[in-house]
């Protein structure tokens, strides 16, 4: 009988990863969303549009957590062009104390956040992403309300403390971005983040320096700052229709539970459970699971309390379903330890993500303060002129983001575009001090010493801005894809979101007092604030290149060494295989 020449087609290694099926459950959480396009090189940069496949994005969904974002930055942007003013009318301020008191009033917001943002994000992996946003849209919106309404100091780091509290949406929306993008497309959602960040960046300054009215039908305004607060809030009730109309659920677990008028009615249950009943049932039906225990090893007692003790048992595991079983939701899903989670690139990325955003507050709460500052430590500018400059730094921030960011990403990867933002902040603290004052005589009196000021200002606000931007856009892209799994992605951005929390409640205080020390030094005291807050961001900016994860970059990018090696490996593997085949012939 003729031999038939064994094929060699199915002896050759297939690249792409095959699953088996066993009789298993499968999990209830999606986990990390895998690669449209896998490849036997997944960091290699695709060749082709054949290599590589983008999902579409959910517009609409980005289009909800677009209106969620500009709304916060909105609000929270308004309060900075007047916060040095407010601060110095009230009575507690004395004069050349105005720095001082006004990082007090930022940190207050900043360590009340760093207390709950922790909270917020495990919250949201309970009970869904949506709730959480609700919630601290609401209660942000009665916060502003009453911080336009502050004429003393105490009142006014209150309302902060609350607001701080109260608002742990950051971390949230960028979990909610994590969840419906995949590596292929998310770091096109991602960029338009800090799109709306800038937008905000102009639109808050804006409201907080136009809308602040002193007097009022040509009487003094008791309430100057009462203006800009209504709109804020208004804005935010806004946002809050929005997202109860629009915004839909992105954790998997909580899509299965009941509509959320029900769970909150489940909510008030099971409080008025907690705090009415001597013995609620979630405490009865633990106690009834011992008994039940206790009478399955004794088996003297009689039939009849066996029974008793079941239908109780029932009973309260009914009642608790319908209460706090419809509040969080039943997860099966991989656990994971603390190493898997807590890695070298995750602790680096947490520890530097810390000293970026505490560099972005410090410099955000120096800018009006020495702007506005009378010389020779400060600039004398007045609150508009401030405004104005910030929202110049809102438009830079959005063409950046636009033209440059994307592309310059692309080619240099996530991780690059992170360092590259802590060295710009190095370089816009140490320049800020040199800034010319407006009654100075132009060099070879070219121009004017005010327009000189402005051209240096608008200098380093585009650097500070291109460190803003493409530092924060980066540190989202890093951290998200740093998450083994999106079952703990919430919890790891509240972690983040905490950490960066600890930075800006640290950062408005010690600039604030850092500031004040500087007006008593001459000459050029204002190096100090601005010195130190540059080697911190230095030493965030050695560390890091510690961070080499190959999993932190967006599907499809790799570095050209990467990419020589990777071709290296293949033409060794194909030249084995061959080798093989070429055995198995001659046999």
């Amino acid at each position: 009988m003729r031999r038939t020449k064994p094929s060699l087609e199915p002896r050759r290694m297939s690249s792409t990863p095959h699953y088996q099926t066993f009789p298993t459950n499968p999990p209830t959480s999606r986990g990390r969303p895998l690669s449209s396009s896998p490849s036997p090189h997944p960091h290699r940069r695709a060749d082709s549009e054949d290599d590589h496949h983008e999902s579409p994005l959910p517009t609409r969904q980005l289009a909800v957590l677009a209106v969620i974002a500009l709304a916060e930055q909105t609000a929270l942007n308004s309060i900075s062009p007047y916060l040095p003013e407010m601060a110095s009318t009230f009575p507690e301020v004395k004069p050349g104390q105005t720095g001082l008191y006004v990082g007090l009033i930022a940190s207050s917001f900043a360590l009340a956040q760093f207390a709950t943002n922790f909270f917020w994000g495990w919250l949201s992996d309970k009970i869904g992403r949506k709730p959480v946003i609700l919630i601290g849209t609401f209660l942000t919106m009665t916060c502003f309300l009453a911080f336009g309404l502050c004429r003393t100091l105490w009142q006014a780091m209150l309302v902060q403390a609350l607001m701080g509290l109260v608002n742990g949406n950051a971390g949230v929306v960028s979990t909610c971005l994590g969840e419906i993008t995949d590596r292929s497309n998310q770091s096109r959602a991602f960029t338009y983040l800090p799109v709306i960040y800038g937008i905000g960046g102009i639109t808050g300054p804006l409201v907080g320096g136009v809308l602040v009215f002193y007097q009022w039908n040509g009487k003094k305004n008791p309430y100057p700052y009462l203006l800009p607060n209504l709109f804020s809030a208004v804005v935010l009730g806004i946002d809050l229709v929005v997202c109860m109309l629009f915004l839909e659920e992105s954790l998997e677990e909580a899509k299965d539970l009941p509509p959320l008028g029900k769970r909150i009615a489940s909510l008030f249950t099971w409080l008025w459970q907690f705090t009415s009943s001597t013995r609620p049932t979630y405490v009865r039906r633990l106690l009834g699971k011992r008994k039940r225990a206790h009478h399955h090893h004794h088996h003297h007692n009689s039939h009849l309390d066996g029974v008793a003790e079941e239908d109780e048992g029932e009973d309260d595991q009914s009642e608790t379903s319908t209460s706090l079983g419809n509040l969080i939701p039943h997860t099966s899903g991989e656990q994971l330890t603390k190493k898997e989670i807590f890695n070298r690139d995750t602790i680096l990325l947490l520890v530097t993500y810390t000293i970026f955003q505490l560099a972005n507050i410090a410099y955000n709460s120096l800018f009006p303060v020495f702007s506005e500052e009378p010389p020779p430590t400060g600039r004398g500018l007045k609150p508009e002129e401030v405004g104005l400059s910030l929202a110049f730094s809102g438009a830079v921030t959005i063409l950046f983001q636009i033209g440059i960011y994307g592309k310059l990403r692309e080619k240099v990867g996530n991780k690059v575009t992170y360092r590259v933002s802590l060295a710009a902040f190095v370089i816009a603290f140490s320049l800020m001090p040199w800034v010319g004052y407006k009654d100075h005589t132009p060099w070879k009196g070219m121009g004017s010493g005010k327009g000189w000021l402005w051209a240096e200002l608008g200098v380093i606000l585009f650097i500070k801005t291109v460190a803003s931007v493409g530092g924060l856009t980066s540190a989202l892209l890093l951290i998200t894809n740093s998450a083994p799994n999106h079952s703990v992605l919430g919890t790891l951005n509240g972690l983040a979101q905490t950490l960066s929390a600890a930075g800006r409640a640290i950062g408005p205080f010690v600039a604030g007092s850092l500031f004040t020390a500087a007006t008593t030094i001459r000459p050029k005291g204002e190096l100090v604030p601005f010195g130190i807050f540059a080697g911190i961001s230095f030493v965030g900016f050695l560390l890091s290149f510690g961070i080499r994860g190959e999993n932190l970059e967006a599907e499809g990018w790799s570095d050209d060494d990467d990419e020589d090696d990777d071709e290296e490996d293949a033409t060794g593997d194909e030249g084995e295989g061959a080798n093989e085949r070429t055995g198995l012939l001659r046999k």
